[in-house]
């Protein structure tokens, strides 16, 4: 390095880095850019998701809390396709509706527990689809770069080895280039899971207001069809 060219105006050509690694690194690098690359598609697809969800959900609520009845809701459902409490309504009244062909009235609230619970669980195995490859983006990334810096230093040192010198000169660039592959494993990871965290936590709020909702669904049955 010369007096002028201080260290932070030097240009890091990275391609050049990257293409001294060896097979094995460039390897190691090429998983760890599709591992981001899925896991970025996934991020922008479930935060389009989930953002639609919520607010489908709240529209939803509001006309289902307005309404007389729930056929009128059932009529008023469709406008609000995306909201996984559609979802949960459609599971409860169907329940309904077949009890009241076969029975007249709602005799078994069980039964009609348990449809809610599976509307709501469908829903749930909906928005975790997808959920588990940013988990083992966030918690493998990490390791699979540390795998490639190990064989870079490794080759480093051979090449040390072979050149008889043991001066930092010498060194540094396998070295630098080596801890590329760990760089590029965090710089996939750390975004993993940040938003697996954040729509982990988006998608037990969703389910809490599932099952919030399927307790005033209950109550709309009982006032509609109660004894």
């Amino acid at each position: 390095m010369t007096p002028e060219a201080p260290a932070f105006l030097l240009q890091i050509d990275i391609w050049e880095m990257v293409g001294r690694g060896g097979p094995l690194t460039i390897a190691v690098l090429a998983i760890l850019i599709l591992f981001s690359v899925f896991s970025w598609a996934i991020i922008f697809a479930k935060w389009n998701v989930l953002r639609t969800a919520r607010s489908a959900d709240r529209r939803f609520l509001r006309a289902f809390r307005k309404a007389t009845g729930l056929d009128a809701v059932m009529v008023a459902s469709e406008q609000f396709k995306p909201a996984p409490l559609v979802s949960v309504f459609e599971f409860g009244y169907e329940e309904i509706h077949r009890q009241v062909q076969a029975r007249g009235s709602v005799t078994n609230k069980i039964s009609l527990e348990r449809s809610l619970q599976l509307g709501t669980s469908e829903e749930l195995t909906k928005l975790e689809r997808n959920m588990s490859w940013l988990a083992t983006t966030a918690s493998v990334s990490p390791f699979i770069g540390l795998f490639g810096t190990v064989l870079g230093i490794i080759r480093a040192f051979q090449e040390l080895g072979m050149q008889g010198s043991a001066s930092l000169r010498a060194v540094g660039p396998g070295i630098a280039d080596a801890l590329i592959a760990t760089a590029v494993g965090l710089a996939a990871a750390i975004p993993a899971a940040i938003f697996y965290n954040q729509f982990s936590h988006n998608i037990r709020e969703i389910g809490s207001r599932m099952d919030d909702f399927s307790l005033e669904f209950l109550n709309m049955a009982e006032r509609s069809f109660g004894e």
